[in-house]
């Protein structure tokens, strides 16, 4: 299988929702996940970008904040891809999960 290089996309803000007071903030989330993929799939190239859902935004990344808000969704909200993944706190094992059947191979 040919690895497609995956786009990570974490929305969230400084002040952490309300159910998530006892979770990391969406930017130590997004600096955690960046780890761990990282040490999972070494030398696999993704890239990953943290969005402050409290700054205004242009394109689809406003419009993906809008949908937040709309929605009532937990955030940091994992995007890969453009597909919703994880919502509040991500789970590795699912993220991974996806990794792999975009063709990256773990490496522990």
């Amino acid at each position: 299988m040919e690895r497609k290089e995956v786009t990570i996309k974490i929305y969230g803000a400084e002040q952490k929702c309300p159910s998530c007071v006892n979770l990391p903030s969406s930017k130590e989330t997004m600096e955690w996940l960046e780890a761990a993929i990282s040490r999972k799939f070494p030398d696999q190239p993704f890239s990953i970008h943290y969005i402050d859902i409290e700054e205004p935004q242009q394109g689809e990344d406003r419009q993906f904040v809008e949908r937040i808000m709309e929605e009532d969704l937990f955030y940091p909200v994992v995007l890969i891809d453009g597909e919703i993944v994880a919502e509040g706190n991500p789970r590795l094992k699912s993220i991974y999960s996806i990794m792999e059947q975009n063709g990256y191979i773990s490496q522990n």
